[in-house]
């Protein structure tokens, strides 16, 4: 019987996978580093302007990140580690591309929502500034709901250990992100539009 891993072995196999699957191209990956620079900025101002904070995680730092998933990286046969996409959705632990449709659509259709009658369940903004803060506390909301209910979701689909090493991934992913990432931006200067992953079919390769 294998020897379950520790929680930090099992961070480390989500994040490896977590690159070598879903981060081969260049701008992706340059996209990734904008986006990881943001939310540091956006974890700083958590603590004086929650709303603010939210209002830069999710309009620059989610929006780039996400972009970069969508439109830059390939989605044909990925030869690095022999694997379709199809197959590499099936198997995301996190949000898959799928899922991040639903999640996105939640946030963009959210200030559409603050800004109709609540029928007195929320109280609306009295000017323009209040109504923006209002939204910031509105995305700030369904970041933490979306990282609480893919977390217990995890917990049902494998274990416990697997749901607690996402959420600890995509916390810490902006720093992570932004010290893996710094070189992107200058290979895709350079004109180099897909990362070689010559890093990553050395591993492959020895695994079997």
């Amino acid at each position: 019987m294998a020897q379950k891993p520790t929680f930090l072995e099992h961070l480390r196999v989500q994040r490896w996978d977590d690159h070598r699957y879903y981060h081969h191209s260049r701008i992706n990956q340059s996209l990734h580093f904008v986006s990881a620079v943001s939310f540091l900025i956006a974890y700083m101002l958590l603590f004086s302007d929650p709303a603010m904070a939210a209002l830069l995680a999710w309009g620059v730092a989610m929006s780039t990140r996400q972009a970069g998933h969508f439109f830059f990286e390939p989605k044909g046969y990925d030869d690095v580690n022999q694997a379709t996409h199809e197959h590499k959705e099936e198997i995301k632990i996190g949000y898959n591309l799928r899922r991040k449709v639903v999640l996105m659509t939640m946030w963009a259709l959210s200030p559409l929502v603050l800004w109709l009658p609540a029928g007195g369940l929320v109280e609306p903004a009295t000017d323009f500034a209040g109504y923006v803060h209002d939204v910031g506390i509105a995305w700030l909301a369904l970041g933490v709901a979306g990282l609480l209910f893919r977390t217990v979701h995890l917990f049902f689909l494998y274990d416990v250990q697997t749901g607690l090493v996402w959420a600890t991934k995509i916390l810490t992913d902006p720093f992570h992100d932004a010290w893996i990432y710094r070189g992107a931006p200058l290979a895709l200067l350079r004109g180099e539009l897909i990362d070689p992953m010559w890093h990553a079919r050395a591993e492959n390769a020895q695994r079997q």
